[in-house]
């Protein structure tokens, strides 16, 4: 991103937003029943490395190859390891789950007020019910006066869906799947091929 400046940000699949760098406009957690449901089936039945997201930070139960794959892939910084008991207890915006695709229906009947947001065979996002990049993008315009008429949203992948066929123009990346391309009303080249650019010229937005 370089130098440039946003004046709000739709975080954690819409489940924290805020403008500038602090104000707070939106943020929905997950209940802590649905947190502690988790933290016992994983003591009583079966255990996964899961990340869960706080305001403030980030902690990992335990690591294995999968998640060592996605934070390599992802270029994203290991978060500390701590297991349940020695997690700070915090409010959690979200889970990074990695869980098996097969394994997804039974292990969200655990958690009836979240949902599964997955876009990779290797993790899934798990969220509060009702949370969004669509949700996201109601608050953040209400906030700043703007019409969805004018947004412009860019996706390419199944947590962007939502986002995609609500925004007054929206763009799927040249890499995306399918479902996500038939969301979008334009279809760009790939990330790694100037998409974004690519869309915004075509647009007349540069």
């Amino acid at each position: 991103m370089g130098d440039l400046q946003f004046d709000g940000y739709i975080t954690l699949n819409g489940s924290y937003c805020f403008a500038g760098k602090e104000e707070v406009i939106y943020k929905h957690c997950i209940p802590a029943k649905d947190i502690s449901s988790l933290i016992h089936y994983q003591k009583e039945s079966e255990a996964f490395p899961v990340i869960l997201v706080q305001e403030n930070g980030m902690y990992l139960n335990y690591k294995n190859d999968r998640v060592e794959e996605v934070l390599k892939l992802l270029n994203f910084p290991e978060p500390p390891v701590c297991p349940f008991d020695r997690m700070p207890v915090k409010e959690v915006f979200q889970i990074i789950a990695f869980f098996e695709e097969h394994q997804e229906e039974r292990i969200m009947a655990l958690l009836p007020d979240c949902e599964s947001t997955r876009w990779s065979p290797l993790f899934t996002d798990v969220v509060p019910a009702g949370s969004s990049k669509r949700v996201g993008i109601d608050h953040m315009i209400a906030y700043f006066g703007i019409s969805l008429e004018e947004t412009l949203s860019f996706g390419d992948g199944g947590n962007d869906i939502q986002m995609l066929k609500h925004t007054g123009l929206s763009v799927a990346m040249g890499n995306a799947e399918e479902e996500v391309k038939q969301a979008a009303k334009y279809v760009t080249s790939s990330v790694d091929e100037d998409g974004v650019f690519y869309a915004l010229k075509h647009l007349g937005v540069l």
